[in-house]
């Protein structure tokens, strides 16, 4: 660890394992409650344990994506951040809107707006707590003589995050406009300015574990920047198809949408093709694999499952349904889950001084973490083919054919046993690293 300010992301990354945790935890309430084992009902009904469930994630990653800047911001630019305080101060307040979100859900203190649920009070210091974040990593890139691409983009990325928080906010009675400027917020995040925190991340990761040149792999980045605006921004479209919004809609998400998959192809071929440049002897596997799996496994997720089912003619048919959720499982773990935990894989031996990163504990946790995400997205795409044909084409009751679709969840849940068994066993090494180092 060469800068003593680094140690504040493993705060940010052990905020991380707990939120990720009970995030898997509130997953398996909606498992069970699926199959027709709702005892929690009364305490934790479907609608908090969803809500819970996903603002969980968006928190854990969040708190992933400012752990990483905080990590890579001080080596990039060769500075320290310029208040150690104010950064711990910024991790209890967002751990505390957190918190305060999460038990609002359950006395039913809430928006009702998917992935915005959380109460307008708290909008506003979740803003406040964003803009001190932005505050501590601008200006330790501003102090700095060096700027390096990998760090502009990933500030800029984080800064973009926080300014497209704000449309969500804009008070309004109408449906239509609501659920417009909602997808500001939810689409042009982890479709727009969280694929530039990604390309950052990656380039950081790949620069650090090949060995090759910086220049070839910021080049790179570049294109990737560039694909993710080309088809990002507009590719918004494709959740206007039946919100209200005027038919041109269509074709506009239906194009742009064809074309998000290049950023996500973009960003496993560079990660393959660096792999296979550098030379540099790997002293940490682990870390690797989870960076080109991210890479590969947001293409498959993000890129191809989402340009699977958004096109018009198909999701007319498909929204609304689990097929939504086959998608998303995927390009979360893909793209941004697996980014996380390779950046901790990769920090937590230079932080702590300890070389637990290769252990078989930590590669039992790759790989049956992969392995079950990928069954459970299986168990997602049978179940959501299944309502689809039961539902929207045959015509039968919404309620009867959940009854009919119970069966996938018994899958669901195996799956997700094996999932979360690797990211048990994730978490436990992390506990198994122990303390940062004292760094004076």
């Amino acid at each position: 660890m060469k800068y003593k300010t680094q140690k504040v992301a493993y705060w940010f990354f052990a905020v991380c394992m707990l939120l990720f945790s009970l995030q898997i935890i509130y997953g398996f309430i909606m498992g069970f409650a699926r199959i027709g084992m709702d005892n929690l009902h009364e305490i934790i009904p479907f609608n908090a344990a969803r809500a819970t469930h996903t603002n969980l994630l968006v928190m854990w990653l969040l708190a992933g994506f400012m752990g990483s800047a905080y990590y890579i911001v001080p080596e990039e630019t060769e500075s320290e951040i310029p208040s150690i305080k104010l950064a711990y101060l910024q991790l209890i307040a967002l751990v505390l809107v957190g918190v305060t979100s999460i038990i609002g859900f359950h006395f039913n203190w809430w928006e009702g707006r998917k992935f915005l649920e959380i109460p307008r009070p708290l909008d506003f210091l979740v803003v406040v707590d964003v803009l001190l974040f932005i505050y501590l990593i601008g200006m330790t890139i501003w102090k700095s003589p060096k700027k390096t691409t990998t760090a502009m983009v990933l500030f800029f990325g984080l800064l973009c995050a926080a300014l497209l928080y704000l449309p969500g906010m804009i008070p309004t009675d109408n449906q239509t406009v609501d659920s417009y400027f909602r997808w500001w917020v939810v689409h042009l995040w982890v479709e727009g300015v969280w694929e530039l925190i990604m390309g950052a991340i990656l380039s950081y990761l790949l620069i650090k574990l090949t060995g090759v040149d910086r220049e070839v792999i910021e080049k790179w980045l570049y294109v990737i920047v560039g694909f993710t605006f080309l088809s990002g921004i507009l590719g918004t479209g494709h959740h206007y198809y039946y919100i209200g919004t005027p038919k041109y809609w269509l074709m506009i998400g239906g194009v742009f949408s064809a074309l998000e998959p290049l950023a996500f192809l973009g960003m496993a071929v560079y990660a393959i093709a660096m792999m296979r440049k550098g030379g540099k002897p790997q002293d940490n596997k682990t870390a690797m694999a989870w960076t080109l799996g991210c890479s590969v496994m947001s293409f498959v997720g993000a890129g191809f499952l989402g340009f699977a089912h958004t096109l018009p003619q198909v999701n007319m048919w498909t929204h609304g349904t689990l097929v939504t959720a086959m998608h998303g499982h995927l390009a979360f773990w893909g793209a941004y889950a697996m980014l996380i935990l390779g950046i901790i894989t990769y920090a937590m031996p230079i932080l702590t001084g300890r070389k637990l990163q290769d252990s078989k504990l930590n590669s039992f946790a790759f790989w049956s973490s992969n392995i079950g995400m990928i069954a459970m997205t299986v168990a997602f795409a049978i179940a959501g083919i299944a309502q689809v044909y039961l539902e929207r084409k045959i015509g039968m009751d919404f309620l009867a054919v959940q009854k009919e679709i119970e069966v996938h969840f018994v899958g669901l849940i195996l799956a997700a046993c094996l999932f979360s068994a690797g990211i048990f066993a994730f978490v436990w090494n992390f506990i198994k690293f122990g303390m940062p180092i004292k760094n004076n």
